[in-house]
């Protein structure tokens, strides 16, 4: 019944309710209105929460209070998806370690992490290294204003222009540097400086 719909948990004994199998069936299925239903051992069992992360990122929300407290449980469930750190509480999101772990596993962590953490340059280089475009807009404004941060973050991805300030990308000493790195940030330059020669010509210098 669980194999067809996570939400016959309902309808379980509470013995079934705290089977293995069962619940990770449940877990599997994204059913999370039938997660409250599941027996509370399992809510308790680290090895279990584990698994149902593993299953299923949002899983998380059915760990016991104490468990989602854990700081050891939780840097290994960000380890697992990242994207758990939206559920972890406030002061884990400050603890650098885990925000770092997170981010390492998947980029778009970084919205969930403290201000503070999203201006801290090694979480912030993970996020663009793996191409999340999508967590670009949760990096600190202290970060997008830092012309070593800019030039940083487009060795490594050069779409990653993107995050500069306005000031920055209306900079020319700055894009000429940056097209020398990746030409092909020269798309990502002001009309104006696209009509340059010396940057397009450093630009096609860097990638033909």
């Amino acid at each position: 019944a669980v194999r067809s719909n996570g939400r016959a948990l309902e309808f379980a004994s509470e013995e079934l309710r705290c089977d293995w199998d069962i619940a990770l069936h449940a877990v599997r299925q994204w059913e999370d209105t039938a997660w409250e239903f599941l027996g509370e051992e399992l809510r308790r069992d680290r090895e279990f929460v584990l698994e149902a992360v593993r299953n299923n990122g949002c899983a998380l929300e059915i760990a016991s209070e104490n468990l989602r407290r854990d700081r050891d449980l939780m840097l290994e469930a960000v380890r697992i998806n990242g994207l758990v750190l939206q559920c972890l509480p406030e002061d884990l999101r400050r603890d650098r370690n885990i925000v770092l772990e997170a981010v390492r596993s998947n980029g778009r962590a970084l919205e969930f992490a403290s201000e503070e953490l999203r201006c801290d340059w090694d979480i912030a280089l993970h996020a663009v290294r793996q191409w999340e475009d999508t967590a670009w807009e949760f990096l600190g404004e202290e970060l997008r204003r830092d012309r070593e941060f800019v030039l940083e973050a487009v060795r490594n991805n050069g779409c990653a222009l993107e995050i500069a300030s306005e000031n920055l990308r209306r900079d020319r000493d700055l894009m000429l540097e940056a097209v020398r790195i990746n030409g092909l940030v020269l798309q990502c330059l002001p009309e104006d400086l696209r009509r340059d020669r010396n940057i397009v010509l450093e630009a096609v210098r860097s990638n033909g």
